[in-house]
């Protein structure tokens, strides 16, 4: 089956390749709400296109005539969060003072890690293999949905910092480690804890803040 694309409602088109007439448009646009929700609002066993048709009161063959199979639902559901507008930084921080311009970062991106989407996207990539070569095997296009949010997420890094002199391998690396260092700062805080969050995210500021103005 070719894919299916979401890059906008007017080129959008079925798996088959036939383009969407404007109910095959809402009926496209409902089912990807839904999924979001369900992945937002559920655990591990929301990642389900079974349960995303259900809950979408759909049969599992409008499922496939617009997405192809479960792998073409994921893609689409990724493709349409960056089109639609995901968990990202919108407004570019425009700090002069380096800590300053972290700080804006670290800020921008602990807000978003707490939207439905950043949440729903949580989950999906939790289900998927973790093994990169298992993913490109069994879920093609996903993968590369993914990718494409990893090359977004590094430009949006670079743009963020581009008119200040660091070192741009170090950028590199503060880029690979924050989402995951935030991530698990938001996991804490979701739990009963004694960690003083505020605390954990004033020294992560000042640690990638020294190491990105360090000469050493």
């Amino acid at each position: 089956m070719e894919d299916s694309t979401t890059t906008g409602d007017s080129t959008a088109i079925s798996a088959k390749g036939t383009r969407l007439n404007r109910r095959g448009l809402q009926t496209r646009r409902h089912l990807l709400r839904v999924a979001l929700h369900c992945l937002a609002e559920g655990g591990p066993e929301s990642v389900s296109a079974n349960l995303v048709a259900r809950q979408a009161g759909v049969t599992w063959g409008t499922v496939q005539h617009q997405f192809g199979d479960v792998d073409g639902l994921w893609a689409a559901v990724l493709e349409y969060v960056a089109v639609e507008g995901g968990p990202m930084l919108a407004d570019m921080p425009d700090q002069t003072d380096l800590a300053e311009r972290v700080d804006a970062v670290v800020e921008m991106l602990w807000n978003n890690l707490d939207l439905p989407v950043s949440r729903a996207l949580h989950q999906l990539r939790m289900a998927l293999p973790q093994e990169r070569s298992e993913l490109e095997t069994a879920f093609p296009r996903t993968a590369k949905a993914i990718a494409a949010w990893e090359r977004n997420w590094a430009d949006t890094v670079e743009h963020a910092f581009a008119d200040l002199d660091v070192d741009r391998v170090r950028l590199a690396r503060v880029r690979a480690m924050l989402p995951a260092a935030m991530r698990g700062l938001r996991v804490e805080h979701a739990m009963s804890t004694y960690l003083d969050i505020d605390a954990a995210r004033i020294g992560l500021r000042d640690a990638i803040t020294a190491y990105l103005s360090s000469d050493s």
